[in-house]
């Protein structure tokens, strides 16, 4: 398919406004294709025949009799083969240009032969990676956190990576940014069970970075391999209150499977006592007797017991 661009103008009775011209506006419309190239043995080949034509150019062009015509000739065929003459290193490819027309894309390694006269730019297929800057956003509680995230990546579409944007690898790394930003701010920092927080579904949050990024740089001819979160932690100016929110909550936490532990050690003590016929307690006691239980296993200092030795009811 051929290239294109299409632009198009916002304007009023014929004469532009000046707006910008947004999601319609000028697009180059290129996919990759193969550009006609040969292998190692036609390539030898070619070497051979510049050889051969330049050995005889050459001498032509020293005996100074009517073959000097063909001498050029030879000379000049030998200098256009060698102009399509190419190396192409593992994960490397060559995007193949004849005076500003593309032609296609060598994906081929070693020794090439293509279309005389054009011009080949390198572009890397290799899988890539980069971690983006630290971004400070607000999260969905409106909570401003500092976020960053490593992004996986290479090269699908070597037409749309030379073409379609003026530098692939500046696209996508701001690209990249701002849909990190974006999922950052459509999750909460921590959250309560079942909700989708940023420490709390790490997975899911990376899918989503991934998703976000790969649909962004589609344009661009690039695919996203995988996106983790690098770096995740509250700005400073909230850190220290969010440090001592998170204690506590961690506090209660531990307080409320204290308080769960402590009524059912006093539960299964009380009923063992009475089963057992070891002691027969009034409500009244009984209330005492669980209020001291429950202050010796939920206390957080050393208890101090009292011996009495009178009657139980002293």
């Amino acid at each position: 398919m051929p290239e294109s661009t299409t632009p198009v103008q916002d304007s009023v009775g014929g004469a532009p406004t000046g707006r910008p011209v947004g999601h319609d506006g000028t697009r180059v419309d290129v996919e990759e294709r193969s550009a006609w190239s040969l292998g190692a043995g036609g390539a030898l080949v070619a070497v051979l025949l510049i050889l051969v034509l330049g050995g005889a150019g050459v001498a032509a062009l020293a005996s100074g009799t009517a073959l000097v015509v063909l001498g050029v000739l030879a000379l000049l065929v030998a200098v256009l083969l060698l102009t399509g003459i190419g190396v192409i290193s593992p994960g490397q490819t060559l995007v193949v240009q004849l005076f500003g027309r593309y032609l296609g894309t060598i994906r081929r390694t070693g020794l090439v032969l293509t279309v005389p006269l054009t011009t080949r730019r390198r572009v890397s297929v290799r899988v890539r990676n980069f971690e983006t800057s630290e971004l400070k956003v607000n999260d969905a509680d409106g909570n401003p956190i500092n976020i960053a995230a490593i992004v996986v990546w290479q090269v699908a579409d070597t037409a749309k990576a030379s073409f379609a944007v003026e530098d692939y690898d500046d696209f996508v790394s701001v690209q990249a940014e701002s849909a990190l930003r974006h999922v950052a701010m459509s999750h909460p920092y921590d959250g309560g069970d079942g909700v989708e927080s940023l420490r709390g579904a790490t997975e899911l949050v990376s899918a989503e970075i991934a998703t976000e990024v790969a649909a962004r740089v589609a344009v661009a001819g690039v695919e996203v391999v995988e996106a983790r979160i690098s770096n995740l932690a509250y700005a400073p100016e909230i850190a220290q209150a969010m440090l001592q929110r998170q204690q506590a909550g961690a506090i209660i936490a531990a307080r409320s499977r204290i308080v769960e532990g402590a009524v059912s050690m006093v539960e299964d003590a009380l009923h063992r006592l009475e089963s057992d016929g070891v002691v027969t307690l009034d409500d009244e006691r009984r209330a005492t007797m669980v209020s001291n239980l429950l202050v010796v296993l939920c206390g957080e200092s050393r208890a101090t017991p009292v011996v009495n030795a009178g009657s139980l009811y002293q």
